[in-house]
C-alpha cells in the first residue's frame, strides 16, 4: 500500500470524525434539556430503595416530581421524617404534618380457626393458589391464603407468616405498599400507626355462612355500632368497618363483639417473631 493511500484513508477518517463531532455538538446544544440541580440533590437525599411505595417509578421518578412541585417533600415512606426534612431544606419549604402509616392484614383466620375445603398441593404461592378451584383451599373466600407472597416482596422483614396467616411488625414496616399490591385477595391496607383497634376480618358473607368456614369471622351483628359513642364503626356489606379518623381507640367495640374479631393487635409477639426468623 502506498503512502498516499494511507494519508488519504487517515484524512477520510479524520474528516468523518470531525463531521460527526460537529453534528453531535450541534445536537447537544439544540436539544439540551436543563436539569434542575435540586432534582439531583433530592435524589441523593432519598434512600435509594426504588421500592415504588411513593407511587413513582423509583427514587429518580420521585425526585423529579418533587423538584417540579408535583409531589410533596414527604412523599417517601421509607425515608420518613428525616429525609423529608432534608428535602424540605433543598426545596426551601417546610414539611407539613403527616400521619405515619403501617400495613395491616385484615384477617384473623389462622390455621386453627379457619376451615380448609381440600388439601392444596400446587405451587406455594397466594397468586397461584387463588387460581385453584374455589379460589384456594381455605373455605373462606376472603381469608389470607398464607403462602407469603407479601413476605417475599417486603424488603424490610416486616411481614411474617404465623399459624397460616400474614402478620405485620409495625415497628419495622415503612408503609411502602408493596404488600398491598401483591396480595391477590386485597386483604392488606395501610392504616394509621397510632390506631390500636382493628376489625380482623374481610368476609362479606352473611353471619351464618361466616361461621361455617371460620370460628372468628365478623357476623355483622351491629353490636359494635350500638356501643360506639363516636360514630366510628359501621357494618357495610356484612362486615364492620372502622373510620380511623373518628375512632378514639376506646375499645368499647372490641369488648362488645361476640366473635372477638375486633381486637388490639399490631405486631406478632416476640415468641412468634422468633418462630419465623
Amino acid at each position: 500500500m502506498s503512502i498516499s493511500a494511507v494519508i488519504i484513508a487517515a484524512a477520510v477518517v479524520a474528516g468523518t470524525g470531525l463531521v460527526i463531532g460537529l453534528f453531535l455538538g450541534f445536537a447537544a446544544t439544540k436539544f439540551y434539556v436543563p436539569v434542575d440541580e435540586r432534582e439531583e440533590k433530592i435524589l441523593d437525599a432519598l434512600p435509594g430503595n426504588n421500592c415504588g411505595g411513593c407511587g413513582y417509578p423509583g427514587c429518580s421518578g420521585l425526585a423529579a416530581a418533587i423538584a417540579k412541585g408535583e409531589a410533596p417533600v414527604n412523599q417517601c415512606p421509607v425515608g420518613g421524617a428525616p429525609v423529608a426534612d432534608v428535602i424540605a431544606g433543598i426545596m426551601g419549604t417546610t414539611v407539613g404534618e403527616t400521619e405515619k402509616k403501617v400495613a395491616y392484614v385484615n384477617c384473623s383466620g389462622t390455621a386453627d380457626r379457619a376451615k380448609e375445603q381440600y388439601v392444596y398441593s400446587g405451587e406455594m404461592s397466594c397468586k397461584m393458589a387463588s387460581l385453584a378451584p374455589g379460589g384456594g383451599s381455605k373455605a373462606c373466600a376472603y381469608g389470607c391464603l398464607g403462602y407469603g407472597d407479601c413476605v417475599d416482596v417486603c424488603e424490610f422483614n416486616a411481614l411474617h407468616i404465623v399459624n397460616g396467616i400474614a402478620w405485620v411488625d409495625k415497628e419495622t414496616c415503612v408503609a411502602c405498599g408493596k404488600c398491598v399490591q401483591e396480595c391477590p385477595r386485597h386483604l392488606i391496607d395501610l392504616v394509621p400507626y397510632k390506631q390500636k383497634y382493628f376489625v380482623a376480618c374481610s368476609s362479606q358473607e352473611k353471619g351464618r355462612d361466616v361461621m361455617k368456614v371460620c370460628d372468628i369471622g365478623c357476623i355483622a351483628c351491629h353490636k359494635c355500632e350500638k356501643v360506639c359513642h363516636f360514630d366510628a364503626i359501621h357494618v357495610e356489606n356484612n362486615i364492620a368497618k372502622i373510620d380511623y379518623e373518628k375512632c378514639k381507640n376506646c375499645g368499647l367495640c372490641a369488648k362488645e363483639c361476640p366473635k372477638h374479631v375486633i381486637f388490639k393487635i399490631v405486631t406478632p409477639p416476640a415468641a412468634v417473631k422468633k418462630e419465623t426468623a
